[in-house]
């Protein structure tokens, strides 16, 4: 049997080690140090690239987690309970949970067909009939790069800026991803990474929030650090959280940003590789830039396949309770109490992802959008339809960066092997 071909799994460099043993050597093993500052710095330096234009001067907290970066840059734009929050709906929990933390409404925003992202049309109609049902603004926006590809930041930005509404640009999954030659993350008031172990890079676990000036990173450092003052003893005058990513963490970070570039080169070329391999199997679409403003890092490659491709097995999906998790779900100690919901993926993709799965290939749908997750079913929502008829057709397919180029040609081989004539 060959080998399990994972969607993502972290490389090392070789670096990570040396910046580990200088924490230990020093005795640096807290949530702060001399690898957390020099990550921040290197952080800084990629996302402030804009090629042949200047710079930008963007800095970075490096934190525990995406979503304690999430929480942060909510509580930074003044949300709290009873608030609103316009969040895209295709995606990960990571990006609406935080509002809840903090006692506000996510208010759901569907997707365009083109980035799969956040719809500026739909998202100025919310934005209307918010403040017509509510009486005030929503206090944040937070669109999100899904499996990297940029959403359309420039329309998104004019919207916000006209009804003066702060932008927090989830780019968990977009390390490395730009629109227009900028990076994701700087173009909102605030931009979230992540570097959990299945990201672009890793620190194992942990975040980073991109915040727009140093005034605004001393607050969140603040936040992030219990919120004490500066007395010899421990003060408090505002809730704070235990937030900063540990020495020994960025210290994998530092090391992984030595072939960041060569990961994201990587997965681009898998992505191309998909593409070519897949160009003649008919209703089995990969998921591709819009245009040339958009330069997706390509994290995760993702496909559709047509309703009416048939699947061999498809016939016996859904047949069975799903005990254990799927497609990298890690920490599922939940059984599922019925195999179906009255929303997921069309039976042959669901036969697609077991024949791969059979056959030593990690794969998994798509996200399902939160506005159908049964924990925000009364949370106010603005749908056209389009994430969840992707939900219905979509899968990802492995892209990182132990992914080679017969691992990619014996994934399409065994797309099309269980394709029926």
């Amino acid at each position: 049997m060959r080998e399990r071909i994972y969607l993502c799994l972290a490389h090392m460099s070789g670096k990570e080690q040396d910046f580990i043993k200088e924490a230990f050597d020093t005795n640096w093993v807290v949530p702060m140090g001399p690898n957390v500052n020099a990550f921040e710095k290197d952080l800084e330096a990629f996302v402030n690239k804009r090629g042949d234009q200047e710079p930008l001067d963007r800095k970075v907290v490096c934190l525990s987690a995406g979503t304690a970066a999430v929480h942060l840059a909510l509580i930074a734009c003044g949300v709290s309970a009873g608030d609103e929050v316009l969040v895209q709906s295709f995606t990960f929990c990571a990006s609406s949970h935080p509002i809840t933390y903090l006692g506000a409404t996510p208010v759901f925003i569907d997707s365009e067909k083109d980035s799969w992202n956040m719809d500026p049309g739909l998202l100025e109609d919310a934005i209307k009939d918010r403040i017509a049902k509510t009486g005030k603004k929503p206090k944040a926006i937070i669109p999100v790069a899904l499996y990297g590809m940029p959403y359309q930041i420039d329309k998104i930005m004019e919207i916000a800026n006209r009804y003066e509404i702060p932008v927090i640009e989830d780019g968990a999954e977009g390390f490395g991803s730009n629109f227009n030659g900028q990076a994701l993350g700087t173009f909102g008031e605030y931009g979230v990474l992540s570097f959990n172990g299945n990201k672009m890079i890793t620190t194992s676990g942990g975040g980073a929030l991109i915040c727009p000036d140093a005034e605004k990173a001393r607050e969140i450092l603040w936040y992030a650090t219990q919120a004490r003052e500066s007395y010899p003893y421990y003060q408090h005058e505002a809730i704070g959280y235990n937030y900063r990513m540990s020495n020994i963490c960025a210290g994998i970070g530092r090391g992984q940003m030595t072939i960041v570039d060569e990961h994201i080169a990587h997965h681009k070329h898998v992505q191309k590789l998909y593409c070519e391999l897949l160009k003649d199997v008919k209703g089995v679409t990969m998921h591709g830039n819009p245009g040339p403003e958009y330069d997706s890092n390509f994290w995760l490659c993702a496909a559709t396949i047509d309703p009416d491709v048939r699947v061999k097995g498809q016939e016996n999906a859904y047949k069975q309770v799903i005990t254990g998790a799927v497609g990298g779900a890690a920490g599922v100690t939940h059984a599922a109490a019925t195999a179906v919901t009255d929303c997921q993926p069309n039976a042959n993709v669901e036969a697609m992802r077991i024949a791969l799965d059979a056959a030593n290939i990690e794969a998994r749908p798509l996200w399902k959008p939160m506005h159908k997750q049964p924990v925000y079913k009364n949370a106010p929502a603005y749908t056209n339809g389009v994430s969840e008829e992707l939900f219905a057709v979509g899968i990802c397919l492995p892209a990182g960066p132990y992914v080679t180029d017969d691992d990619v040609r014996y994934i399409v081989d065994n797309i099309k092997a269980n394709i029926e004539a």
